[in-house]
């Protein structure tokens, strides 16, 4: 199972909370460069780096970086690579704040917030960018943050999902888990409403790639509205 063409992961191991995981950045190429889709943690810039080089590209080509929404896993490698290439910063008008620097991350003090980054594209509602895999649609699916976002690639029919999904060992797909998310209910709407779009595959930062689409995300819906997480 692959990717589209255009479309570009860069998976890096980490531990969070205790917990190794692998975390799964992604890029969407553009005509003026990368679109790359979070960055990381500071420390973990230089595998994201890597991923970058590995491809045709190099960090440089970098030309936007979207954070979709403000966690540390996703935003905290943003300010370096903004540095390194001079990116254009897009995030949700919610998120924005926290990227920004204005506001405190959700779970860090003053002292242990990653880098704050200028923000140069705050939006809401939907945003689309073109790319060369067609038009990617940034669209709202609160829940996890207030601000979280994901990317729809319709011409594709993948959905990379940021943490509006997951993939956990026991369950498959699911909804994200609700000891990291701020509104549980509001997630699942949002999956509800990513269930009616057209989607064969989906990408999630904690989990990878998976081939289960649309049908998918309905039966978790369906499933149990206060148990996202039970087994289908």
């Amino acid at each position: 199972m692959t990717l589209p063409g255009y479309v570009h992961t860069f998976p890096f191991e980490v531990e969070i909370i205790g917990r190794e995981m692998t975390l799964h950045p992604a890029a969407i190429e553009t005509e003026r460069g990368l679109l790359l889709l979070d960055a990381g943690m500071p420390h973990t810039v230089g595998a994201i780096v890597d991923g970058i080089e590995e491809t045709e590209f190099a960090v440089e080509a970098v030309d936007m970086v979207l954070a979709t929404h403000q966690d540390g896993d996703h935003a905290g490698g943003i300010s370096e690579i903004v540095e390194r290439s001079g990116a254009t910063v897009l995030a949700h008008e919610t998120a924005a704040p926290v990227v920004d620097g204005c506001e405190r991350p959700r779970t860090a003090t003053d002292e242990e917030r990653y880098p704050p980054v200028r923000v140069d594209v705050e939006f809401n509602g939907r945003l689309t960018i073109d790319t060369r895999a067609g038009p990617a649609e940034v669209i709202e699916t609160l829940g996890h943050t207030p601000g979280h976002v994901s990317v729809y690639l319709p011409g594709e029919r993948l959905l990379i999902a940021a943490d509006a999904l997951g993939i956990y060992p026991d369950v498959g797909l699911a909804a994200p888990e609700d000891e990291v998310t701020m509104v549980p209910d509001r997630a699942l709407a949002s999956i509800e409403r990513l269930s009616e779009l057209a989607i064969d595959s989906i990408l999630c930062y904690h989990g990878g790639l998976t081939e289960k689409g649309s049908d998918r995300l309905a039966e978790i819906v369906a499933a149990d509205e206060d148990s996202p997480l039970q087994s289908l």
